[in-house]
């Protein structure tokens, strides 16, 4: 068994570390196996956190924490002289230097495929990124991640998503429940990949803080958008008048995504898709960029890839 120590500067760390009264201690000890004490030093009055355990393990743990500690004092940096944001949770994981994101777990979301790491550059580069593809590509995936860092960094104060409601047209105000309940199943997709990145208790605290933001499309005409990352799912299921209205309530310093698949429309017979025809308008113009994802792309289970193709084959000889 061994031990580590890690100097903090104040208590204020402790907090952004471990979270209030300790609440992220036990899922540290647990995730790494090792046993982690906050200790206060009886005649300097120096804090800091004893990590104990086995060798590997321990220095795995020792160096998440070094990460977390620099990455918080960094956003700890006084925000105003910079003009940016002031920190939104100080317990966050630190924003990985070989990747995107890093998961309440410790994984690090990244660009699997050449395609994907187009998107994610396109993303970084450009107000505007319509990503189009299959599914199971990561389209909203690498989008949330990439939204998640900007947040993180203070790039953005906060994370607008919205999805048509196509299947509940002109009835999802007779739907039971309150406004979230009633668009909950249509929204799951984007709600599992915030759950993935940061676990459902820190995602429900900053949705009920209007840090991330879920806005029925029908909902979001009249308002506009400062400083946000706006993300429009499923986009293939607007009409023209429903992605011009999403795209016109982009604000000052705001950025938005905008990913649909063109083969999975559930439009009515003859309707038009505002996704296919924002990609003919902006085709062009100077900040809007789109990339396209394929089935290579694809990072589901390989079975999806082969579905994918056989679709594909049926169709071409329809």
């Amino acid at each position: 068994m061994v031990t580590r120590q890690i100097r903090l500067q104040d208590a204020r760390e402790t907090v952004g570390l471990l979270g209030e009264q300790d609440a992220r201690l036990r899922d540290l000890e647990r995730d790494f196996g090792v046993e982690i004490l906050v200790r206060q030093d009886a005649g300097t009055g120096e804090l800091h956190l004893s990590v104990r355990g086995s060798a590997a393990r321990v220095e795995k743990a020792a160096r998440r924490l070094r990460e977390e500690l620099e990455a918080l004092r960094r956003r700890a940096a006084p925000a105003a002289a910079a003009g940016g944001f002031e920190p939104l949770n100080l317990d966050a994981p630190a924003l990985p230097s070989d990747g995107l994101y890093r998961t309440h777990h410790g994984r690090v979301v990244r660009p699997r495929t050449p395609n994907q790491q187009k998107y994610v550059d396109a993303i970084a580069a450009h107000d505007l990124t319509i990503g189009i593809g299959p599914a199971g590509t990561g389209k909203t995936y690498l989008a949330v991640a990439c939204a998640l860092r900007a947040l993180e960094s203070r790039k953005i104060s906060k994370v607008i998503l919205t999805r048509p409601v196509v299947e509940a047209g002109e009835r999802l105000g007779f739907l039971p429940g309150d406004l979230l309940e009633k668009i909950g199943p249509y929204l799951r997709p984007l709600y599992d990949a915030f759950f993935s990145m940061l676990g459902p208790e820190r995602f429900r605290t900053w949705r009920d803080n209007d840090v991330v933001e879920i806005v029925p499309l029908a909902y979001m005409r009249g308002r506009t958008f400062e400083d946000a990352f706006m993300i429009l799912d499923e986009a293939q299921n607007t009409t023209p008048e429903q992605i011009k209205m999403f795209l016109t309530r982009m604000g000052t310093g705001s950025k938005a995504v905008v990913t649909g698949d063109v083969t999975q429309r559930d439009l009515p017979a003859r309707a038009e898709s505002g996704l296919v025809r924002v990609m003919q308008v902006l085709k062009g113009v100077e900040g809007v960029a789109t990339q396209a994802l394929t089935d290579a792309d694809v990072v589901r289970h390989p079975l999806v890839r082969r579905i994918i193709r056989a679709y594909d084959r049926w169709d071409e000889k329809a």
